[in-house]
Protein backbone atom coordinates (compact mmCIF):
# COMPACT_ATOMS: atom_id res chain seq x y z
CA UNK A 1 0.00 0.00 0.00
CA UNK A 2 1.45 3.79 -0.76
CA UNK A 3 2.05 5.27 2.82
CA UNK A 4 -0.21 8.01 4.06
CA UNK A 5 1.26 10.52 6.20
CA UNK A 6 -0.17 14.03 5.17
CA UNK A 7 -2.27 15.01 2.47
CA UNK A 8 -3.25 18.20 0.94
CA UNK A 9 -6.02 18.83 -2.13
CA UNK A 10 -9.32 19.84 -2.67
CA UNK A 11 -12.46 18.10 -2.26
CA UNK A 12 -15.76 16.78 -3.75
CA UNK A 13 -18.70 17.59 -1.31
CA UNK A 14 -21.59 15.54 -1.60
CA UNK A 15 -24.15 16.49 0.65
CA UNK A 16 -25.97 13.16 1.06
CA UNK A 17 -26.53 11.29 4.14
CA UNK A 18 -26.46 7.10 4.29
CA UNK A 19 -24.79 6.39 1.42
CA UNK A 20 -25.01 2.79 1.56
CA UNK A 21 -22.33 0.65 -0.08
CA UNK A 22 -24.97 -0.45 -3.11
CA UNK A 23 -25.26 3.19 -4.04
CA UNK A 24 -21.18 3.02 -3.98
CA UNK A 25 -20.59 0.49 -6.20
CA UNK A 26 -24.47 -1.24 -7.49
CA UNK A 27 -24.34 -4.88 -7.04
CA UNK A 28 -24.08 -5.81 -10.88
CA UNK A 29 -20.29 -4.73 -10.93
CA UNK A 30 -19.49 -7.29 -8.31
CA UNK A 31 -18.76 -10.02 -10.55
CA UNK A 32 -14.94 -9.82 -10.32
CA UNK A 33 -12.40 -10.94 -7.66
CA UNK A 34 -9.77 -7.70 -8.09
CA UNK A 35 -9.30 -4.47 -8.08
CA UNK A 36 -9.62 -3.27 -11.58
CA UNK A 37 -12.03 -1.10 -12.74
CA UNK A 38 -14.08 -0.62 -10.02
CA UNK A 39 -13.45 3.13 -10.16
CA UNK A 40 -15.08 3.70 -13.35
CA UNK A 41 -18.57 2.36 -11.74
CA UNK A 42 -17.88 4.19 -8.16
CA UNK A 43 -21.80 5.89 -7.73
CA UNK A 44 -22.99 4.62 -11.49
CA UNK A 45 -26.38 4.99 -10.83
CA UNK A 46 -25.91 8.55 -10.04
CA UNK A 47 -22.98 9.34 -12.31
CA UNK A 48 -25.14 8.64 -15.53
CA UNK A 49 -28.66 8.40 -16.31
CA UNK A 50 -30.02 4.66 -17.86
CA UNK A 51 -28.93 5.40 -21.28
CA UNK A 52 -24.96 5.63 -20.46
CA UNK A 53 -25.04 9.38 -20.51
CA UNK A 54 -23.43 11.87 -17.53
CA UNK A 55 -25.77 13.38 -14.80
CA UNK A 56 -25.25 16.61 -15.37
CA UNK A 57 -26.58 17.33 -11.66
CA UNK A 58 -24.81 14.94 -9.76
CA UNK A 59 -21.73 16.25 -8.14
CA UNK A 60 -18.86 14.07 -9.49
CA UNK A 61 -20.11 15.30 -12.82
CA UNK A 62 -19.46 19.07 -11.91
CA UNK A 63 -16.17 19.78 -13.14
CA UNK A 64 -15.73 22.41 -10.45
CA UNK A 65 -15.12 20.19 -8.10
CA UNK A 66 -12.29 17.50 -8.20
CA UNK A 67 -9.71 16.53 -5.89
CA UNK A 68 -8.95 13.10 -3.35
CA UNK A 69 -10.58 13.77 -0.83
CA UNK A 70 -14.80 13.16 -0.31
CA UNK A 71 -16.62 15.03 1.84
CA UNK A 72 -19.98 13.02 2.58
CA UNK A 73 -22.99 13.37 4.36
CA UNK A 74 -23.35 11.19 8.09
CA UNK A 75 -23.92 7.53 7.95
CA UNK A 76 -21.53 6.74 4.86
CA UNK A 77 -20.52 3.48 3.83
CA UNK A 78 -24.28 1.77 5.68
CA UNK A 79 -25.45 -1.23 4.05
CA UNK A 80 -23.61 -4.29 2.98
CA UNK A 81 -20.49 -5.26 4.04
CA UNK A 82 -19.29 -5.37 0.42
CA UNK A 83 -15.15 -4.28 0.39
CA UNK A 84 -16.01 -3.31 -3.34
CA UNK A 85 -17.61 -0.06 -2.15
CA UNK A 86 -13.67 0.97 -0.35
CA UNK A 87 -12.25 -0.62 -3.99
CA UNK A 88 -14.28 1.47 -5.93
CA UNK A 89 -13.47 5.08 -4.01
CA UNK A 90 -9.88 4.00 -4.19
CA UNK A 91 -9.61 3.44 -8.10
CA UNK A 92 -11.93 6.49 -8.83
CA UNK A 93 -8.55 8.37 -7.03
CA UNK A 94 -10.20 8.91 -3.12
CA UNK A 95 -7.28 8.69 -0.72
CA UNK A 96 -9.44 9.92 2.48
CA UNK A 97 -13.52 10.16 3.22
CA UNK A 98 -14.63 12.88 5.63
CA UNK A 99 -17.98 12.13 7.44
CA UNK A 100 -20.03 12.75 10.36
CA UNK A 101 -20.58 8.53 10.85
CA UNK A 102 -19.20 5.62 9.60
CA UNK A 103 -20.87 1.87 9.32
CA UNK A 104 -18.33 0.24 11.19
CA UNK A 105 -17.56 -2.56 8.26
CA UNK A 106 -17.25 0.29 5.74
CA UNK A 107 -14.91 2.04 8.13
CA UNK A 108 -12.71 -1.44 8.56
CA UNK A 109 -12.50 -2.20 4.70
CA UNK A 110 -11.45 1.44 4.13
CA UNK A 111 -8.63 1.23 6.84
CA UNK A 112 -7.32 -2.33 5.11
CA UNK A 113 -7.56 -0.72 1.51
CA UNK A 114 -5.48 2.02 2.06
CA UNK A 115 -8.36 4.99 2.17
CA UNK A 116 -8.51 6.72 5.17
CA UNK A 117 -12.24 7.75 7.11
CA UNK A 118 -11.73 10.57 8.79
CA UNK A 119 -14.95 10.77 11.29
CA UNK A 120 -15.53 13.91 12.68
CA UNK A 121 -18.45 16.26 13.90
CA UNK A 122 -21.01 17.19 12.61
CA UNK A 123 -20.49 20.79 13.44
CA UNK A 124 -17.54 20.50 11.55
CA UNK A 125 -18.50 18.57 8.34
CA UNK A 126 -20.80 21.46 8.05
CA UNK A 127 -18.02 23.70 7.92
CA UNK A 128 -16.52 22.05 5.18
CA UNK A 129 -19.26 21.93 3.15
CA UNK A 130 -19.85 25.86 3.06
CA UNK A 131 -16.01 26.06 2.35
CA UNK A 132 -15.88 23.65 -0.42
CA UNK A 133 -18.94 25.42 -1.47
CA UNK A 134 -18.15 29.03 -1.67
CA UNK A 135 -14.93 27.99 -3.43
CA UNK A 136 -14.56 24.86 -4.63
CA UNK A 137 -10.58 25.48 -4.91
CA UNK A 138 -10.53 25.25 -1.36
CA UNK A 139 -8.10 23.25 0.31
CA UNK A 140 -8.22 20.34 2.73
CA UNK A 141 -5.12 19.36 5.24
CA UNK A 142 -5.50 15.42 6.58
CA UNK A 143 -2.44 14.99 9.15
CA UNK A 144 -2.51 11.65 10.07
CA UNK A 145 0.52 11.64 12.26
CA UNK A 146 -1.34 14.14 14.45
CA UNK A 147 -5.29 13.27 14.03
CA UNK A 148 -6.01 16.64 12.62
CA UNK A 149 -8.15 17.75 9.76
CA UNK A 150 -8.21 21.50 8.63
CA UNK A 151 -9.78 23.98 6.49
CA UNK A 152 -6.41 25.94 4.95
CA UNK A 153 -7.63 29.08 4.32
CA UNK A 154 -9.53 29.60 7.39
CA UNK A 155 -7.14 27.51 9.65
CA UNK A 156 -10.14 25.72 11.58
CA UNK A 157 -9.41 22.15 12.66
CA UNK A 158 -10.18 19.91 14.39
CA UNK A 159 -9.15 16.36 15.92
CA UNK A 160 -9.95 12.67 14.55
CA UNK A 161 -9.27 9.55 16.20
CA UNK A 162 -8.21 6.13 14.45
CA UNK A 163 -7.22 2.91 15.60
CA UNK A 164 -3.61 2.83 16.24
CA UNK A 165 -2.77 -0.46 14.35
CA UNK A 166 -4.51 1.21 11.64
CA UNK A 167 -2.73 4.44 11.53
CA UNK A 168 0.99 2.21 12.02
CA UNK A 169 -0.49 0.51 8.93
CA UNK A 170 -1.51 3.58 6.88
CA UNK A 171 1.85 5.44 7.80
CA UNK A 172 4.14 2.65 6.49
CA UNK A 173 1.80 1.54 3.61
CA UNK A 174 1.97 -1.81 5.53
CA UNK A 175 -1.54 -4.10 5.13
CA UNK A 176 -1.74 -7.03 7.57
CA UNK A 177 0.44 -9.07 6.29
CA UNK A 178 3.73 -6.33 5.87
CA UNK A 179 2.52 -5.55 9.30
CA UNK A 180 3.69 -9.03 10.37
CA UNK A 181 6.63 -9.29 8.44
CA UNK A 182 7.72 -5.71 9.68
CA UNK A 183 7.90 -7.59 13.23
CA UNK A 184 9.55 -10.66 11.88
CA UNK A 185 12.92 -10.31 14.05
CA UNK A 186 11.12 -9.51 17.40
CA UNK A 187 9.00 -12.80 16.99
CA UNK A 188 11.81 -14.52 16.12
CA UNK A 189 13.81 -13.74 19.46
CA UNK A 190 10.68 -14.04 21.20
CA UNK A 191 10.24 -17.73 19.37
CA UNK A 192 13.83 -18.53 20.82
CA UNK A 193 13.39 -17.59 24.58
Amino acid sequence: MEKFITHIDSAVPLEIENIDTDQIIPARFLKATDKKGFGENVFRDWRFDSNGYPNEDFILNDTAFNGSILVAGNNFGCGSSREHAAWALKAYGFKVVVSSYFADIFKENALNNGLLPVLISPGFLEKIFKAILKDPSEKIKVDLQNQKIEILRSGENEDFEIDSYKKTCLINGYDDIDYLLSKKEAIKQFEEK
